[in-house]
């Protein structure tokens, strides 16, 4: 369904104590696949690109440089009527349900916006179709007429989702959909996405920087640092090769009251997207690195079937 190859974002940053402009990368190469009714998960720390990536694949930021295929068309390549088209099939679940929400606008209306901008019903039906949806995503037909601060949490992402299936996708982009709810919501929210799934044969980019719940609900993971892909894979947490993915992995709560974790402690911090180290962008935080790692930036290659790593010393 969808496949991005070598996709770039940078963003010219004006430094106020510089009189010339410094460029920020915030992804640099990433290739993908997204097969249909498939999720894939994308994890990563805070600030490694995840949802530059999303908003990229999306167009709505524009991208700097690469392809992106959705259903065999590179839709960097079309005009704004035809990438209109195209958007009925694409939708986005932001993080922040609140902000992405006009708090003067009803939500009846904010999700019948979609259906009138795109003349998917009969302005008569849009109300109809609205109780529908918000029924489908466990909202009540009363809810209609309400303002976001009258809803949770947990309720205002229902209507983000109910926002972003409006349309009838193909596929949708869930930007950390469950990262500020409380675990009981959480659970809901992703059960709600796993029947939403099987109704509408939907395709999922999932993003997450909490490994527990992307392996519940993805296919396969993808591990993100510092705008490039270092691993992906099935099941992750039981073959994860890259040392970074054992990091993030270890760092996972066990769960289990008085368990022993055995947890790898990753030193420093990460480079500044301004200026990258020489070689991999890891070593200077990786614990197996050697003289090779500080001197050549490694590939994505393909360990084993399905399982692809980006590090010099992985065989």
């Amino acid at each position: 369904m969808l496949e991005i190859k070598n996709l770039k974002k940078y963003f010219k940053i004006q430094n106020p104590f510089q009189t010339h402009k410094n460029i920020l990368c915030a992804v640099d190469g990433v290739s993908l696949k997204v097969l249909h009714g498939e999720t894939l998960g994308l994890v990563g720390e805070s600030g490694c690109g995840k949802t530059t990536l999303g908003k990229s694949i999306l167009r709505l930021i524009e991208p700097s440089s690469g392809e992106i295929f959705f259903e065999g068309t590179n839709i960097l390549n079309i005009s704004e009527r035809e990438l209109k088209k195209i958007r009925v099939q694409m939708q986005m679940i932001f993080q922040n349900p609140y902000a992405s929400l006009n708090p003067r606008i009803r939500i009846g209306e904010a999700i019948g916006e979609i259906l009138e901008i795109h003349k998917l019903c009969e302005n008569k039906m849009i109300y109809e179709k609205v109780v529908h949806l918000l029924e489908i995503v466990g909202l009540q037909k009363e809810d209609y007429y309400k303002y976001p601060h009258e809803f949770s949490g947990g309720q205002r992402q229902r209507i983000c989702i109910a926002r972003a299936i409006a349309s009838t996708p193909k596929f949708i982009v869930a930007d950390e959909p469950v990262s500020s709810l409380d675990v009981l919501i959480q659970a809901q929210i992703i059960k709600l996405l796993f029947e939403l799934q099987e109704k509408f044969n939907l395709s999922y980019l999932f993003i997450s920087h909490d490994l527990r719940i992307v392996e519940q609900i993805c296919n396969r993971v993808a591990v993100m640092y510092l705008g490039k892909i270092i691993e992906e894979g099935i099941n992750l947490s039981q073959t994860a090769l890259h040392p970074y993915t054992k990091a993030l992995i270890s760092a996972v709560p066990k769960g289990v009251p008085g368990a022993r974790l055995n947890r790898i402690r990753l030193q420093g911090d990460p480079p500044s997207p301004f200026d990258f180290p020489k070689g991999c962008r890891f070593h200077p935080r990786c614990y197996i690195k050697n003289e090779i790692c500080t001197n050549s930036e490694p590939s994505l290659r393909e360990i084993e079937p399905c399982h692809y790593v980006s590090c010099h010393l992985i065989q």
